[in-house]
């Protein structure tokens, strides 16, 4: 697989591409991980039974070498990471010292390549980005990877890769935004100190990795809101309407990337958050005229017919397709021939799993601890010049 280069001259697209890899087909982080589970590949099926992702749109992603992940990781903790793979073990001094071959970043057969296919997505995007347009990769979103460790199923950070490949190809001043259940404590490290980085999460209050505090200002750019347990589609509304829309248009980016996890719907198992993917994509959808540069990367997202649901139709809304109230027979049967074992049992869809794209909404009166704490960020916000 070829290393993250791009030998021909930078044209923008007419149209939104999508990088995707095969890589994600088979692999998994373990039997009992929530990361066990198809999420990339079943985006790429479904998609394509759709008839949404004709060959000119695809790009397979390169998978990126140790050198060009150093702009963020140290060379020490990707030694290790391919030591790992290699070896398929880690010593306990490594566990110690990298976060290997732990529960939650465990040893598993692509653990280097796996990450490197999602962060050669990443830096490519900011090349191909260069002079404009759309891109989505689902694969991409590991949010909490660290410069020297593993961090919350992440081992390598393709935001932030995404974010300085940007920067290096032209755009001045990124503003990115995270609406994963889950705060972008790795970005944040990352970028708290850039003044050119507005930083953007909406996660659930209480939840790992505790990180995201509404206090959290960096240098004046970054602003977090923790959601209360039960967040639905109105609340989210107002949260795109006041904050997320609010702040990124005063920011005046010319390049955006959306972290869009799919882990804050009511189906997932690793929130308590209620949303439908509607709020997800409307925020997909509202976001796409601000900025020359657009960049959707995946994130979290762990029940596999509510994913691969969710980020499918995150590529009909940057493509502007009407999504069907009922799929086609090839669809249904993506989704059909998914599994999803747990502990205890196999799990069974809810039967619109298989038929439909499209949740139905899920509303209700507006949470006063989200309003309120709207005003807190409102009043912070700033006017960039």
């Amino acid at each position: 697989m070829p290393d993250v280069t791009h030998d021909q001259p930078i044209q923008a697209s007419p149209f939104p591409r999508f990088i995707g890899s095969e890589i994600y087909r088979n692999s998994s982080y373990g039997a009992w991980h929530p990361l066990r589970v198809p999420r990339v590949s079943t985006v790429m099926d479904l998609t394509r039974a759709m008839g949404w992702l004709p060959a000119r749109q695809y790009i397979t992603s390169p998978r990126a070498k140790p050198a060009a992940l150093t702009g963020f990781h140290t060379p020490a903790y990707l030694a290790a990471l391919v030591q790992a793979e290699r070896d398929q073990s880690v010593t306990e001094a490594t566990r110690a010292r990298f976060g290997l071959g732990t529960p939650s970043n465990p040893v598993f057969p692509e653990m280097f390549r796996r990450p490197a296919t999602a962060a050669g997505a990443s830096l490519l995007a900011g090349e191909l980005l260069a002079k404009g347009g759309t891109i989505f990769s689902p694969g991409g979103g590991t949010h909490h990877g660290m410069p020297d460790r593993a961090n919350g199923f992440c081992y390598l950070n393709d935001p932030v890769l995404a974010i300085q490949s940007l920067r290096r190809n032209g755009a001045q001043r990124v503003a990115y935004v995270d609406i994963d259940a889950h705060h972008a404590d790795g970005v944040e490290y990352a970028f708290a100190e850039e003044p050119d980085v507005l930083l953007l999460s909406v996660h659930e209050a209480n939840r790992w990795p505790r990180t995201g505090a509404l206090s959290d200002r960096g240098v004046g750019q970054v602003y977090n809101l923790p959601v209360p347990a039960g967040m639905h589609d109105d609340d989210m509304a107002l949260v795109r309407d006041e904050l997320l829309l609010t702040a990124v248009a005063a920011f005046r980016p010319d390049a955006i990337v959306l972290q869009c996890g799919a882990d804050a719907v009511t189906e997932d198992p690793q929130s308590r958050l209620c949303l439908s993917n509607n709020a997800h994509w409307s925020i997909v959808a509202a976001l796409a005229t601000i900025a020359p540069r657009y960049l959707v990367l995946g994130g979290g997202g762990y029940n596999p017919w509510s994913v691969g649901r969710l980020w499918s139709g995150v590529w009909a809304t940057l493509n502007g397709i009407e999504i069907p109230d009922r799929l086609p027979v090839d669809a249904q049967s993506v989704l059909a021939d998914l599994t999803w074992k747990t502990h205890r049992r196999n799990q069974s869809p809810q039967k619109h799993w298989l038929t439909t794209i499209r949740d139905e909404p899920r509303n209700g009166a507006i949470s006063g601890e989200i309003r309120r704490d709207l005003r807190v960020l409102g009043s912070a916000l700033r006017i960039w010049v």
